[in-house]
């Protein structure tokens, strides 16, 4: 079987499957079982697989038809510039998340010797990206997850900031002492009646602790805002992710008594994505 038969034969199997884009899958995960870049596949359809390639890839296929996400079968999702290692057990980095990265990153630059904390590692997209960017910052992260944060340990190794980074289990606020400059989340914020309507790829195979917050999604949302005043330093900035349709109920989480500002940044389809609020003294 030769690269274009290969890939056509995967691309149908996956348009059954009611997968997206179904021919651009299949080449990509036929260049990521023969250690290829996307122009050698266009160059070269009548190369002929091997048959541990062959095999490789029949076994690659099975997997993405049976809808189990892409990024899981690679293991590795581009975000802010950066590849990161994923796999399961880990929520995959989403493309609206590098706004919170972003005004993090501005947050930071403009602080001296700044420090953060991050409620739910994950796979350690934000801390390593906002450490990346700001090399005089150092962190404090957490989980409730040892995948997450074994995972988080590795790419923090890969991009040169694991001295300036301290990974501990923990939830939420859970053992944390100290102030810092920026909170930072990404919460879990779907609502728990939402699972039937999620795409296989999320609610059958991302971890529900990193996806549901609860009936109206906003359980963990709720603690960390009740809670970050304690560990913030005065005129501190708190930087939360939330699902669409939830700014207005976030807004009455914020009491004017304790924050002087709090403003909602958008995605690129003007969801409210990030709420940015700002201590008091």
């Amino acid at each position: 079987m030769n690269i274009f038969a290969a890939i056509d034969s995967a691309a149908i199997r996956f348009r059954d499957a009611g997968i997206a884009n179904e021919r651009r899958e299949a080449s990509s995960l036929l260049a990521f079982v023969l250690g290829r870049e996307d122009v050698f596949m266009i160059a070269h359809p009548e190369y002929e697989l091997s048959k541990s390639e062959a095999a490789a890839f029949e076994n690659v296929v099975k997997r993405r038809a049976l809808r189990e996400p892409f990024h899981y079968i690679v293991g590795r999702k581009e975000f802010y510039g950066l590849e990161f290692e994923v796999a399961p057990g880990v929520l995959i980095p989403r493309p609206e998340t590098e706004i919170l990265v972003e005004a993090a990153t501005s947050i930071m630059s403009g602080t001296e010797s700044p420090a953060f904390y991050e409620i739910g590692v994950g796979s350690g997209c934000i801390s390593v990206s906002i450490l990346q960017n700001v090399n005089t910052a150092r962190a404090v992260s957490v989980d409730i997850s040892e995948t997450a944060l074994s995972v988080t340990a590795r790419n923090a190794d890969r991009h040169g900031v694991a001295g300036r980074l301290t990974l501990r289990k923990a939830d939420v606020f859970e053992a944390l002492f100290g102030a810092f400059d920026l909170i930072v989340s990404n919460p879990p914020y779907i609502e728990d009646g939402d699972l039937e309507s999620l795409q296989t790829e999320v609610g059958g195979f991302e971890p529900h602790t990193a996806l549901f917050g609860g009936r109206d999604g906003l359980d963990i949302v709720k603690r960390i805002v009740a809670e970050a005043p304690k560990f913030l330093k005065p005129h501190g900035f708190l930087l939360i992710e939330i699902g669409f349709g939830q700014a207005g109920s976030v807004k009455e989480l914020f009491a004017a008594a304790v924050w002087e500002s709090v403003e909602f940044l958008p995605d690129l389809q003007g969801i409210s994505r990030i709420v940015k609020a700002r201590m008091r003294d």
